[in-house]
């Protein structure tokens, strides 16, 4: 299955990143003949000088096969997908994901399977034709319509207008939530005020899917109901289901800061738990002959109704699907190897959904449990402790070490930083998060004896508190996280690759393996060299592009000078979102907010650098300097006047996110007309010389 599962997870990241050059055909053709080669070989061949060949044959075939599944899972290619339909004024969509409350909307994710649209028909008249579509929408509902969070899973809606296609990020190193998407399958979206969208009728087949996330609302509801505390709340839905919509920055970032960020979502570890309360509930029957198929089907049930009630998020069926494999293997008598457990699982849950291996979550999961499986018992064998307490501190902190060995280069290259205490931390957070989720489940099970409920939410309560707790003090400890790490993906390629030669050289005693990490480690250096060199000590003015806001950032040498409007210094959510990963590439370290190099003269505020003369006019009133020669002029807040334009003596002009959108189309036909250079954040992204 390690081969298996690594060859079809091949093909699938080949379709994921080749899908537009590949050629459908071409590859249904391959695989056929490989098949056919495989079978010819295996019925008519019984000598060993073919065993190699029917390997080959047998192996390249499963990678291929991953290249069509990911394929079939991608719709974009269907004759009726949404992309293909011109002029949408309307369209119909099945609801397919809880309604999620943002501050100022719902999300919710939908299937178009209609559009209406204006065609001329066979009698050439112009008419508005409903037709057959493919696609998904990521709605977001004005909050003002309070019906949409009564909407379930299937529920048809009616919404006016065409959705938009989701736009790549705008400014440098920014989230690109059109890549994230795409893995979903989505690649539109739609702000939709309530008088756009209508209810047509609730779901007319009840399947799977629906009653799933129906119990996770029905568990959400019952502990809203009796934990009383918000944060509290938030990490008990967190670690009992999964979901972590509810968790505010303040206590994330306290989490990711003490190395607890794991416990957050519900992962093997807790998966894990629950399958050994299972054995232990059930080991009295161990001694009847027919138990160990009976605990097997208990367990796989138990299991399964776990990863129901939580709503087949990514996150369990992951952890479910690996357990499941080995309570199906312990009736045979059998000790399940693991590795081949891990790749049946990755497997069965590709086949599923090949987008998951682009999943942090996915990746980060499964290389936490390598590590643990590889590491673990190795590094626990280094020290002998014969007091038990101490032997079940040092088996935590094994554990601790080796998964974040294994996850270390993921960890630097996805989040930036490293936390230092992640051991101390992990030797309370790992127990205590066991025992709320025992203590959660417990809840749910007795939700409907109120005594008994109020009673277990009160201890709950103080767990999550004392978890919590622990999680802050480890973050208030001095240096507790080292955070501004830039890599780029060639260097967490070459990191991971220090790591695995590191601990081969320990594994097998072989000097090669110790020359292979200096190779890499010199490779490694070298590029972050050549980054510090063309990026970090080269000077930048940017213009970010932010909605309804001004910000203009001047960097040097890891020193950055920033301004921008009043509320946007206050938003820390949206400078993290949109400034700060570019700060992060050019490895800012020192941010001011007085410029040393700008004036201002008659409303007009002058910046030199890099032997440019910028003008920054927010405001009407301005008056440029007649005989100052200009090369970039920058508008904000729509306060270009008409009449300047005869004026004005610039080679570009760059409108930043705080024009509205209907000034924006003004001035740039008028600047269209008069052959004047321009850029437009809003449209063009953020603006770097």
């Amino acid at each position: 299955m390690v081969r298996i599962g690594a060859f079809f997870t091949g093909g699938v990241l080949t379709g994921i990143y080749f899908l537009d050059d590949l050629s459908f055909k071409l590859v249904m053709g391959l695989l056929a003949f490989f098949i056919f080669c495989f079978f010819l070989l295996r019925f008519y061949s019984k000598q060993n000088l073919f065993h190699v060949a029917l390997g080959f044959f047998g192996l390249i075939s499963v990678f291929l096969f991953g290249v069509v599944r990911l394929v079939f899972y991608n719709n974009k290619s269907d004759d009726n997908f949404l992309s293909k339909i011109e002029d949408t004024k309307a369209y119909e969509a099945i609801v397919q994901s809880v309604p999620e409350e943002k501050s100022k909307s719902w999300k919710v994710e939908t299937e178009v399977v209609a559009v209406k649209t204006n065609r001329r028909p066979s009698s050439n008249v112009w008419q508005d034709v409903w037709q057959p579509v493919t696609g998904k929408v990521l709605l977001y509902v004005a909050k003002e319509n309070q019906s949409v969070k009564e909407w379930h899973y299937g529920d048809r809606i009616l919404v006016k207008g065409g959705p938009q296609v989701i736009k790549a990020p705008a400014n440098p190193g920014e989230f690109d939530f059109r890549r994230f998407l795409s893995f979903k399958n989505i690649s539109y979206q739609q702000f939709v005020r309530p008088d756009n969208i209508r209810f047509v009728s609730a779901t007319s087949w009840k399947g799977f899917i629906y009653y799933s996330q129906e119990a996770r609302a029905w568990s959400m509801k019952k502990i809203n109901k009796y934990i009383i505390g918000e944060d509290e709340r938030a990490i008990a839905i967190a670690l009992v289901l999964g979901v972590t919509d509810g968790i505010d920055n303040d206590l994330q970032n306290a989490y990711a800061a003490s190395g607890a960020m794991h416990v957050l979502a519900v992962s093997g570890m807790h998966v894990g738990i629950i399958y050994a309360i299972i054995l232990f509930l059930f080991k009295p029957l161990n001694s009847f002959r027919w138990s160990k198929w009976v605990i097997a089907i208990i367990s796989l049930i138990l299991l399964w109704t776990f990863a129901f009630v939580t709503g087949l998020s990514p996150s369990v069926l992951r952890a479910v699907t690996m357990f499941s494999f080995i309570a199906f293997a312990r009736p045979f008598g059998k000790r399940t190897n693991i590795y081949n457990t891990l790749a049946a699982s990755v497997f069965v849950l590709l086949i599923y959904n090949p987008y998951l291996i682009m999943s942090v979550g996915f990746q980060l999961s499964y290389l936490a449990v390598l590590g643990i499986v590889y590491l673990q018992q190795p590094i626990y064998n280094l020290w002998e402790i014969e007091n038990r307490i101490g032997d079940w501190v040092w088996q935590i902190t094994c554990v601790s070490i080796a998964a974040q060995i294994a996850t270390f280069a993921l960890g630097l290259f996805y989040f930036h930083q490293f936390p230092i205490y992640f051991l101390i931390s992990n030797l309370f957070v790992i127990p205590l998060s066991t025992v709320v989720l025992v203590v959660g489940i417990f809840l749910l099970l007795v939700s409907g004896f109120s005594p008994i409920a109020s009673f277990t939410a009160i201890v709950l309560e103080w767990l999550i508190k004392a978890l919590n707790w622990t999680v802050f003090k480890t973050e208030a400890l001095p240096f507790s996280l080292v955070n501004n790490i830039h890599i780029s993906r060639l260097q967490c390629w070459l990191l991971m690759g220090i790591l695995l030669a590191l601990v081969f050289l320990f594994e097998f005693r072989s000097v090669k393996w110790l020359y292979l990490s200096f190779i890499l480690t010199f490779a490694f250096t070298f590029f972050q060299w050549s980054h510090f060199f063309d990026t970090i000590k080269q000077k930048q003015m940017i213009l970010y592009s932010i909605n309804n806001h001004q910000a203009i950032e001047f960097i040097s040498s890891g020193q950055s000078y920033f301004a921008s409007d009043s509320a946007l210094l206050r938003d820390a959510e949206r400078i993290r979102f949109h400034v700060q990963p570019n700060r992060l590439e050019h490895g800012v370290s020192r941010t001011e907010f007085i410029i040393p190099f700008s004036s201002k003269i008659n409303g007009v505020r002058y910046f030199r650098w890099n032997n440019k003369t910028i003008a920054w006019i927010d405001a009407k009133g301005y008056k440029f300097q007649p005989k100052t020669s200009i090369d970039y002029v920058i508008v904000s807040n729509n306060c270009l006047k008409k009449k300047t334009f005869d004026k004005l003596k610039t080679d570009y002009v760059i409108l930043d996110g705080s024009n509205s959108k209907k000034f924006v189309t003004y001035l740039v036909k008028e600047m269209e007309s008069r052959k004047i250079a321009f850029h437009s954040v809003a449209q063009d992204g953020a603006f770097i010389f």
